[in-house]
C-alpha cells in the first residue's frame, strides 16, 4: 500500500504544477480553485493511506504482504472482512436523501419529513446486524 500513497503524492505534485501553469496562463480563478481542491484531495488521500500503512505495520510488527518483495500470494490469504450479503437500507437512505433534495425545491414540509425518514433509515442501516442472531 505504500506505493499507492506515493502515487497519490505524485498526483498531488502533478496537480500543483498544472495548477500553477493554469493560473499563470489563464488567470481563471474558478479553474484554479478547483485544481487547488484536487491538490488537497490527492495529498489528503495519500496521507491517509500512508498513515494507515504505518499503523498496520506497527500493529503487526512486519511489512504488509503487498509491500514485502519476498512475499507470496498466500501471505495475504484469509478473511478480508465482513461484507453484507444483501441489504435494503441503502435504497431507503438514498430515497430519503432524494426526498430532502426535492423538499428544498417543493417545500419545507417535505424536507422535515425526509430528514426524519433519513435519520430512521440511517439508524436502521448502521444497526442492521445488531438484532436477532447477531446480538
Amino acid at each position: 500500500m505504500r506505493v499507492q500513497a506515493w502515487m497519490f503524492y505524485g498526483c498531488g505534485v502533478f496537480f500543483l504544477i498544472t495548477d500553477i501553469c493554469y493560473w499563470i496562463f489563464s488567470g481563471d480563478w474558478t479553474g484554479t480553485t478547483a485544481m487547488a481542491m484536487a491538490i488537497g484531495l490527492a495529498f489528503m488521500i495519500g496521507g491517509y493511506i500512508h498513515f494507515t500503512v504505518n499503523r498496520l505495520e506497527a500493529a503487526s510488527g512486519r511489512l504488509l504482504p503487498e509491500d514485502d518483495k519476498q512475499g507470496d500470494i498466500a501471505d495475504a490469504a484469509g478473511e478480508q472482512g465482513f461484507f453484507s450479503p444483501h441489504s435494503w437500507w441503502p435504497l431507503f437512505v438514498a430515497l430519503s436523501a432524494a426526498g430532502v433534495c426535492l423538499g428544498l425545491v417543493f417545500g419545507w414540509w417535505l424536507v422535515i419529513l425526509s430528514v426524519a425518514c433519513l435519520i430512521l433509515c440511517t439508524i436502521g442501516f448502521v444497526f442492521e446486524y445488531y438484532r436477532g442472531q447477531f446480538v
